[in-house]
């Protein structure tokens, strides 16, 4: 039967609506795999070196997942900080090659777990064996290096220094392997590619963490707080890292433990409690009535580390939005600060300018979560509002 003007413009719309339909689904197909974790490698990387250097594109994940495998040691794991999207030189690839045999390997800076996810994606989407294989072992030097004293992570091993064999919070080095481990052993994609003895696994070494994580918060008489940066694997006491990061409580890596212990479905009372004494510590020590300023200088200063053509500085300002210390007073809650003598000092002013612009000592981590997502986790898991709140 023959079709009208109107039967073929609507075929037409048809067919154009399709075609646009494919064509967002194979973008959303082809959108990159998340690479948020790697963003503190990646900084690290180039402090020194800049980003004047070529890089793959973000989509590309088989050339990512394939650096992820060349950076991998022959134990499973990988050492910290460097780029998975740099465009690696023959040069390159043979330097790595060559230091696969070494024993070197860290944890700092949301190192390993962050492979581990990423190769697990690969897979999935690519199909590749090689990146089941190459997450296999990343998982395998992962559980291998948990700590039986308690549960937790050490900073880098071997440790070149007393603080990188201590149990460690900072840098997600606790809650990062927790959440990955969560994933695997309730079999989430990607992650559902282990099978069910690697994820009796997780689910093992999951327990003997959470239980860890509780075991470690702070408490202040019989309140509840924050959790420190470093603790000593035996005694499970707070200690220091380096020299300028004494110990303290760390409100960064407690906003990140809070976040994963939020997202467990089902808490159980000990989380729970756990949850609201952290959440209500960090309200607590909120800083009102300050604001950090940036200030640009003329000329940039070129430290070990880093450069600088700026500087920081407490200014008042009676309407600023709160703001938090990293490190907080085990004891008293008073802000604890630095230099790399390991002196510590009371006021912003007295850090020196290497450290003021090399090392975050205040920031806004917290806010979202006490002013937001607690208040709803308590709404979904409690039933009822915290003070001041409304439940939606």
């Amino acid at each position: 039967m023959p079709i009208g003007k109107s039967g073929k413009a609507a075929l037409r719309a048809l067919f154009a609506a399709g075609a646009v339909l494919t064509f967002a689904g194979a973008a959303l197909a082809e959108a990159p795999l998340p690479l948020d974790g790697f963003q503190d490698a990646i900084h690290h990387w180039q402090m020194k070196r800049g980003q004047d250097y070529p890089r793959h594109d973000p989509a590309d994940t088989r050339a990512i997942a394939d650096n992820l495998l060349l950076l991998q040691r022959d134990h499973g794991g990988w050492v910290q900080n460097r780029d998975p999207l740099q465009v690696l030189t023959p040069a390159d690839i043979e330097a790595l090659r060559a230091e696969k045999a070494e024993s070197g390997g860290s944890f700092d800076n949301r190192n390993v777990y962050t492979q581990i996810e990423y190769l697990m994606g690969a897979h999935a989407r690519l199909g590749d064996k090689r990146y089941l294989e190459g997450a296999q072992r990343g998982l395998d030097y992962l559980l291998a290096n948990q700590m039986q004293s308690c549960g937790g992570w050490p900073h880098t091993l071997p440790p070149q220094s007393a603080y990188q064999g201590r149990i460690t919070v900072a840098d997600e080095v606790f809650s990062g392997p927790l959440a990955l481990l969560r994933r695997i052993a309730e079999a989430r994609a990607p992650m559902d590619g282990f099978d069910e003895e690697t994820r009796a696994q997780a689910a093992a070494a999951l327990a003997r963490g959470e239980a860890c994580l509780l075991k470690l918060q702070v408490r202040q008489g019989e309140t509840l707080a924050g959790w420190a940066g470093q603790y000593d694997p035996v005694t499970l006491q707070p200690m220091g890292g380096r020299s300028f990061e004494l110990p303290g409580m760390v409100s960064e890596e407690t906003v990140a433990i809070l976040r994963y212990l939020m997202s467990i479905e089902a808490p159980s009372p000990e989380i729970i409690a756990s949850v609201k004494g952290a959440a209500q510590w960090l309200e607590w020590v909120k800083l009102t009535g300050v604001r950090l300023e940036t200030v640009t200088l003329d000329q940039t200063t070129e430290y070990q580390f880093h450069d600088a053509d700026f500087d920081r500085r407490l200014v008042e300002d009676p309407g600023a939005p709160p703001l938090w210390a990293r490190f907080y007073d085990l004891e008293d809650n008073s802000v604890v600060l630095a230099n790399r003598d390991g002196v510590r000092v009371e006021r912003y002013d007295q850090i020196d300018p290497e450290r003021r612009t090399g090392y975050s000592w205040y920031g806004t981590w917290p806010a979202r979560l006490v002013a937001r997502e607690y208040p709803s986790w308590h709404c979904r898991v409690l039933s009822e509002p915290v003070e001041g709140a409304a439940c939606k």
